[in-house]
């Protein structure tokens, strides 16, 4: 009731008084949660943006690695040409050649374009004898073949002839378990190969430098099949060659990292490193002819949170301390608000009282029962049967009247109904009564008229039926069968054996016309040789005007 909301309310102000500064810091914490939570958001969205922006980059950053992979390639398969193309190709020619296609040698992220013949260590002497009579005076293939070693690759040419691939000339390179395993994948598959992780001659004085190389066979027709002559190859620093794949992408917030076959610290290759703080991490492996790589990217920020977040926080910050402010003041209107309730509540007990006099005066309205009285006293033999049945009658109507005082004649709970007419019979350890069903709501006048029908079912099963033995009892059960109507159920059992009455009583008319006439629905009443039944229907409507007065006597 909102004279009891009001008298709560007024206890609840003296919080105020109790701790002036509690509810201000309640506001301050509450809108900081808000903030903190908004933040929390607006990282996890940013996350996602991110990762999903990595992933792109991944993909730019991998189909990068390939774009150079491929692009030199095409290059070896050109130089693979001319050797397959022709006996002998002289210096001038093949530098002649190299220049075309790379330029000054650092074309795609290589150090240059070499030939190595395959040659059967037998014949190995001639191959270092042939190049000294070309002017060629140090060539000596180093380092020397094992025994057991059935073939050698020897670098024969290698453009640009800078100082550092110089170095590299008569480098067998057969002798590298690395290498040697490049080259014979490139004989079995014909086409291409990238070597491992490898230490580059041209590195000798850096032995932290990392390398790889790309081997093309040269495959050429001889009387028993197929041979090869020897390699097109090209020699690549990693981070060089990193550096040139970094052309055709733009995000340097972004920290690559290239491993050979898998993720260690001996298998890196080259990696590019980028200021800020360290972002979630991905993987993708990649194909570099027909060897694999794993590709690392990882994405820096430059704080700790995102501009957005930064902004959400300064005026969330604001936002709380001006909420702070705000209960600060509200905790000063306390006591003023404090004296306007207490007002407000004397002002409801004022009402209170006027609604009880009300309720009072509502039930001297019960001048229906005139009605009842006037059917009992016909159905009476005697005045203490009269009076004895309409004290009873009056009291179920006065049992559902107060339920419905207490919700303000608004409506009244059915099993409330059901439980007050019968709450002499379900006191103590033995319970006759067994109730069942969903908490419905009835409107005054219905709930009236099934109190005088249960009031009726139960005097009767008192005097003649169930409850009239220590064994017997009562089962009633209600369900919703539409959304307005609801079935209830009386069915009676171990009492005694039930016999048709042979003339009907007044509580038999009361259920079967007046109570059915006042609920819009026919009563199913029935007395079977184990007990009484009863159907009952019962509108579930809003509440109209009680007409029990109005109806028909019979």
């Amino acid at each position: 009731m909102i004279d009891q909301a009001l008298l709560d309310r007024v206890k609840k102000q003296a919080w105020f008084h109790k701790f002036p500064r509690g509810w201000p810091f309640l506001l301050f914490l509450i809108a900081s949660i808000t903030t903190a939570v908004s933040v929390m958001a607006i990282e996890r969205a940013d996350r996602l943006t991110r990762q999903v922006e990595l992933d792109r980059n991944l993909t730019e950053i991998s189909s990068a690695l390939q774009r150079r992979v491929t692009e030199n390639m095409a290059l070896l398969r050109a130089g693979a040409a001319l050797f397959a193309s022709q006996d002998q190709v002289d210096p001038e020619q093949f530098k002649e050649f190299a220049e075309d296609l790379q330029g000054n040698g650092s074309l795609y992220g290589s150090l240059g374009m070499g030939w190595a013949p395959l040659v059967p260590v037998d014949n190995l002497a001639y191959l270092e004898v042939a190049q000294q009579d070309k002017g060629r005076l140090d060539f000596m293939v180093r380092p020397r073949p094992q025994p057991g070693q059935e073939y050698s690759t020897p670098i024969v040419y290698l453009e640009p002839m800078s100082r550092v691939n110089r170095t590299a000339i008569a480098f067998d390179m057969f002798s590298d378990p690395v290498r040697r395993a490049a080259m014979e994948k490139a004989i079995k598959l014909g086409k291409p190969v990238a070597s491992g992780k490898v230490h580059l001659v041209q590195d000798k004085g850096d032995p932290d430098a990392a390398g790889f190389l790309i081997y093309m066979p040269v495959i050429i027709k001889q009387r028993q099949g197929r041979g090869v002559k020897g390699f097109v190859y090209s020699p690549f620093r990693a981070d060089t060659f990193l550096s040139s794949a970094s052309e055709l992408y733009r995000n340097d917030r972004i920290e690559v990292a290239i491993y050979d076959d898998h993720v260690a610290p001996e298998t890196l290759l080259a990696d590019r490193r980028a200021e800020g703080t360290s972002g979630p991490t991905m993987e993708r492996r990649i194909d570099v002819g027909s060897h694999s790589w794993v590709v690392q990217v990882s994405d820096k920020q430059a704080g700790l949170l995102s501009p957005l977040s930064r902004i959400t926080l300064f005026f969330g910050a604001l936002a709380s301390l001006m909420v702070m402010a705000i209960g600060r003041f509200i905790t000063k209107r306390a006591a003023e608000d404090r004296r306007v309730l207490e007002w407000l509540t004397s002002q409801a007990s004022i009402r209170d009282s006027l609604t009880r006099e009300l309720n009072h005066r509502v039930k001297n309205t019960l001048a229906n029962v005139l009605s009842i009285a006037a059917l009992t006293r016909r159905r009476s033999s005697d005045i203490d049967d009269f009076t004895e049945s309409l004290t009873a009658r009056i009291r179920a109507l006065s049992a559902t009247h107060d339920l419905l005082s207490r919700s303000d004649w608004s409506n009244a709970a059915l099993e409330d109904i059901v439980r007050s007419e019968l709450a002499p019979y379900m006191e103590g350890n033995e319970n006759h009564v067994e109730l069942a069903g969903p908490d419905i709501k009835l409107a005054p006048n219905d709930a009236m008229s099934l109190g005088l029908a249960i009031h009726e079912l139960a005097t009767n099963a008192a005097k003649y039926g169930a409850l009239s033995t220590p064994n017997g009892r009562i089962h009633i059960d209600w369900k919703l069968i539409s959304p307005q109507l609801v079935e209830l159920f009386w069915r009676e059992e171990g009492g005694p054996p039930v016999e048709a009455p042979t003339k009907r009583g007044f509580g038999r008319d009361l259920i079967e016309k007046i109570v059915a006439h006042e609920l819009k629905s026919q009563v199913d009443l029935k007395f079977n040789p184990g007990g009484v039944e009863c159907t009952l229907k019962v509108p579930v409507r809003a509440s109209r005007e009680f007409a029990l007065r109005s109806q028909q006597q019979g």
